[in-house]
């Protein structure tokens, strides 16, 4: 089973926890807040490295062109695959900010990308679902506006979240989090103690036997 497979088989929040338990960042860091919602929950995990770029949508300080799309592009069709494409409005107005839509989303996929994460809005909902594209965003806005790439393959920050090319995201209908480099030997068994010591808690408090006292022992004493 390769890297990204087992992530994938592990849900977000057993993830967090385990990534916790290495002690490899704070524990606030590492995870978008609830601002960025999961729009297709039905598509389960996604897991995959990603490609950046910072887009500017209501101002107009540059004139649009295509070769910034094509540098985008370009990048996600030489990124390690699956990719997911993550946004950042480097503009004013970000709710106003339209950063993706069935065309965009189908040359995305076509060039082996299965998602995005943006700090905006995204459009073409049915027909971006159809396709199974998973969608990380804000919300959902009707018009791109004076959309723009601005420049690809440069660190982003999605909200708290500061993520640089070839960095794994990982999320579900629960949320979104980075999965730290260096971690392949340590996190697996880090999963397993979270499942272990969750579900014997699990056990314990719908069974029979429960009493607060009896919890009080579980988790402090």
């Amino acid at each position: 089973m390769s890297w990204l497979d087992y992530l994938r088989s592990v849900d977000t929040p057993t993830l967090s926890n385990a990534i916790e338990l290495l002690n490899v960042r704070p524990r606030r860091e590492g995870f978008t807040p609830l601002a960025v919602r999961c729009l297709f929950p039905e598509l389960g995990v996604m897991c995959g490295h990603a490609v950046t770029a910072q887009v500017e949508t209501m101002t107009s300080m540059e004139p649009r062109g295509m070769e910034q799309f094509l540098e985008l592009y370009e990048a996600v069709a030489n990124a390690p695959k699956p990719a997911v494409i993550a946004l950042q409005e480097i503009g004013g107005q970000r709710d106003y900010a339209v950063h993706c839509g069935e065309v965009m989303g189908s040359i995305f996929t076509r060039l082996g990308a299965i998602g995005l994460v943006s700090d905006c809005a995204v459009r073409d909902i049915p027909e971006v679902r159809a396709m199974k594209f998973h969608y990380f965003a804000r919300g959902t806005v009707a018009s791109h506006a004076n959309f723009r790439i601005v420049r690809a393959g440069v660190p982003v920050q999605i909200e708290n979240l500061v993520i640089h090319p070839g960095d794994i995201l990982h999320g579900d209908e629960n949320g979104l989090l980075l999965v730290p480099d260096g971690v392949e030997q340590s996190l697996p068994a880090k999963v397993e103690e979270i499942r272990t010591s969750e579900g014997d808690l699990l056990d314990y408090v719908r069974g029979p036997e429960f009493t607060i006292a009896g919890l009080r022992r579980k988790l402090v004493e």
